[in-house]
């Protein structure tokens, strides 16, 4: 791989998504190859089956390199799930020389991560949201200001470590190194919001099959982030309960039939369902369908709409909500949401992005093509890798600390 090309490498619950691209002149990311393979050993977005999860891996990884004509050797991959946590944290020290330097920046930042966190989390994230300079807020980049006392506000993410471990020891089992660990929220809204949106207040909902990640933009700062432990695959599984198929029949039939808002099916639409043990298949109504979809993206949108409330931002978010993920393309999601959550609801889908636009143009790649987007940006000299020790050396990272303990 040159130096130019930068590879996202999704691993979700239902999918593995390998994106290459390169940095451009005028600052847009070229797309030049996409893998994609179904994920095996994935739950809730968390590795349960290592040997199942590398081979799906390779094979996504296989179909990038052939299209790209480049071989990979290292990506940034995207990190959800259950485990993890967020909250936001702030600190202050007192300026020496009363002019600010980034020394001082990165002090006060030591100053705002200088908490209790349980022995078997890590900081995945700090996230600064704003500075302040001697009571004066809103400030951005402080180095330069003069002025006594300095104070940071950030955004702390948290992860399990053995779950992090987990993932950057199967991509090393796929012979792959890792530049970096990115919260998934934070890499779709890389890909699928604009300064703008951050600036005014902006939910972000990225819809997955076994997570529905949020996070919350307001100033041009992340304020929030939850998790919420649903998603698409268990729409899935009340399609082949409700209906009594299989749950690969099941997944066929939301994505081609699917809506969750049952006033958008036409009277009298029916739907041929095939049925378990060899039987006849049947044909019913789709909005039984309907019926079955509805009531479970409600509840997850109302799970989502209490993190919102406890958030204490939501009356500051103006500019609306932005859905991703694959499971934001089933109909009637955008008009559910409105209804739901009171405000503009839009999907989200790649931009400023150019090469193979006409394939990468879907909400499913917004997470891989945001992970480009981060790497492009904070290109680091390190890689993360675990199953070598004189490799392993090279890290002086935190992830140093996240891993001495266990290897």
């Amino acid at each position: 791989m040159t130096k130019d090309l930068v590879v996202g490498l999704d691993i979700g619950t239902t999918k593995i998504c390998a994106v290459v691209g390169e940095s451009s002149e005028d600052g847009r990311v070229e797309i030049i190859g996409i893998g994609t393979h179904p994920s095996v050993g994935l739950r809730k977005g968390v590795v349960v089956n290592i040997e199942n999860t590398v081979a799906s891996i390779k094979k996504a990884i296989e179909d990038a390199e052939l299209m790209a004509g480049c071989e990979i050797t290292q990506v940034y991959t995207g990190i959800a799930g259950g485990h993890i946590k967020s909250f936001n944290s702030q600190g202050v020290i007192a300026i020496k020389g009363r002019e600010i330097t980034s020394s001082e920046v990165d002090r006060v930042i030591d100053a705002a991560k200088a908490i209790a966190i349980p022995m078997d989390r890590e900081v995945i994230h700090m996230l600064p949201q704003e500075f302040l300079v001697d009571d004066q807020s809103g400030i951005q980049d402080p180095v330069g200001m003069s002025g006594v006392r300095l104070e940071a506000k950030v955004h702390i993410v948290t992860g399990a470590v053995a779950s992090a471990h987990n993932l950057i020891k199967c991509a090393n089992l796929a012979g792959l190194d890792v530049c970096d660990i990115v919260l998934e929220s934070l890499a779709s809204a890389e890909a699928v919001l604009s300064p703008e949106e951050m600036d005014l207040g902006t939910v972000l909902l990225d819809f997955g099959g076994g997570t529905v990640d949020v996070a919350i933009f307001i100033d041009e700062a992340i304020k929030h982030t939850a998790v919420v432990g649903l998603g698409g695959n268990n729409l899935t599984k009340d399609i082949a309960v409700g209906l009594r198929t299989s749950q690969a029949d099941a997944e066929r039939i939301k994505r081609k039939y699917g809506s969750c808002l049952s006033s958008l099916i036409k009277k009298g639409e029916t739907i041929e369902v095939p049925s378990i043990g060899g039987q006849k298949p049947r044909s019913l109504s789709r909005q039984i369908l309907g019926e079955i979809l509805e009531p479970r993206v409600e509840e997850i949108f109302e799970l989502v709409n209490h993190e919102l409330v406890s958030s204490n931002y939501l009356n500051r978010i103006t500019s609306g909500m932005v859905i991703t993920g694959g499971s934001s393309l089933l109909e009637g999601v955008p008009e559910l949401a409105e209804q739901i959550f009171n405000m503009p609801v839009r999907r989200g889908y790649p931009i400023n992005v150019g090469g193979l636009v006409d394939i990468i143009n879907s909400p499913m790649y917004a997470t891989a093509v945001g992970l480009i987007m981060f790497g492009v940006e904070h290109r680091p000299e390190k890689k993360f890798r675990i199953r070598d020790q004189n490799t392993f050396n090279r890290v002086v990272s935190r992830m140093k600390k996240w891993f001495k303990d266990i290897i």
